[in-house]
């Protein structure tokens, strides 16, 4: 898989640029502030429907314009499919591919796959549990698009039933009706949390052999590196779930787990008008030897524990059906040493396609040599 040629008009600081790409090496380069990393902005929003950046799409529309434009030509096994967004802040968005409406945006995921790894990854060891939950649910949505669906209708229901917990918990609990309700919102919520449980749990059995190979390569001399997931649900959570080589996790069978578990919280849960249970208060943790990773690692171990998420994330999808992703690496060589730059450099080398920038061109490894485009003031060009 790669792109074969993008196109922005009025996203972030871009005015409009066409950029053709090819696959291999390529590296943007120029000074910071030019517009290098809302191109790979860009291209990932095609990808995920998200900035890696913002949680919100309107700081991506140029300031003073209504809407922006991003269109990529997307190559995969010989067939190219072009994909147009439109984002209009406060409106809803809307996606065309080969120039024929869509009836969703998220109808489009799944055509382009990518990897970014750029510097505000260090919140994945260092950041909150959202941060790492995000990780999770972006590349569960890589590897299979139907479960932005699920994200979509966990979060729907989960706002309903706190809604309802509030309301409910202001009554002392005294309401029948509101006890009623809350059986079915329960029902509701054990069911879409199930389907999105089961499937970060078997993401995570999946992905901590490669995440743990990745930091091998790149800190040899640390300590192991382990991710695992930890549920809500404690020692309730099935035995094996979640673990390389265990049971895969079985959506029907955590369904009743969660319903046993929502029916035992719903005491504490009216008396703080939220929910306690599910996968919106899961976590998935890092591990560094016996100890875990944030507020424990030094920066370098940080910034390899980071670097392995992504490398072990690209190695998964590269492995499946669906197309080897886009890599994308942005302005990171400058942060890392001698020994995680060789390593970084290395996987870049066989990847389909790898999408660079840097501030100058001796941040990036010479043996990414490749296309070169120079990044300037509302102009991208080749060198």
């Amino acid at each position: 898989m790669y792109i074969r040629h993008l196109q922005v008009t009025d996203f972030r600081s871009w005015d409009h640029v066409d950029v053709p790409l090819e696959p291999g090496p390529t590296v943007l380069v120029g000074q910071n502030g030019r517009g290098k990393t809302n191109l790979l902005e860009a291209i990932g929003y095609v990808a995920t429907l998200s900035s890696h950046r913002v949680a919100t799409d309107a700081p991506l529309v140029r300031q003073g314009c209504e809407r922006a434009l991003v269109r990529t030509a997307v190559v995969n096994e010989d067939r190219e499919l072009t994909v147009e967004l439109e984002i209009a802040a406060g409106r809803a968005n809307r996606a065309r591919v080969n120039r024929g409406a869509v009836g969703r945006p998220r109808d489009v995921l799944g055509i382009l796959r990518t990897v970014l790894f750029s510097p505000e990854d260090l919140a994945l060891v260092r950041g909150d549990p959202g941060e790492r939950r995000k990780f999770l649910d972006e590349l569960l949505v890589q590897r299979a698009p139907r479960y932005a669906g699920v994200r979509s209708d966990y979060d729907k229901v989960l706002k309903q039933r706190n809604a309802l917990l509030k309301s409910a918990g202001k009554k002392r609990g005294d309401d029948p009706y509101a006890a009623s309700t809350l059986d079915v919102w329960d029902d509701h919520l054990a069911k879409a949390g199930a389907q999105l449980l089961a499937a970060r749990l078997n993401l995570v059995a999946d992905l901590a052999p490669h995440t743990g190979e990745a930091y091998a390569g790149v800190a040899p001399d640390s300590r192991p590196a382990r991710i695992a997931y930890r549920s809500s649900l404690g020692e309730a959570l099935p035995e094996g779930y979640g673990e390389p080589g265990g049971e895969r996790a079985d959506p029907e069978r955590l369904a009743e787990v969660l319903r046993v578990a929502l029916g035992e919280s719903r005491a504490a849960e009216l008396e703080r008008g939220v929910s306690l249970v599910g996968p919106h208060r899961d976590e998935l943790d890092l591990v560094l030897g016996d100890t875990p990773a944030k507020g424990y690692a030094s920066h370098g171990e940080s910034w390899s524990f980071a670097l392995a998420l992504r490398l072990g994330s690209y190695e998964l999808l590269r492995g499946e059906a669906g197309g080897e992703p886009v890599l994308m690496l942005d302005d990171v060589f400058a942060e890392l040493d001698k020994r995680r730059r060789a390593r970084l450099a290395e996987v870049a080398l066989g990847a389909e396609q790898v999408l660079v920038t840097a501030a100058v061109d001796e941040d990036v490894p010479a043996e990414l040599t490749g296309v070169r485009f120079a990044v300037a003031e509302g102009e991208v060009t080749r060198d």
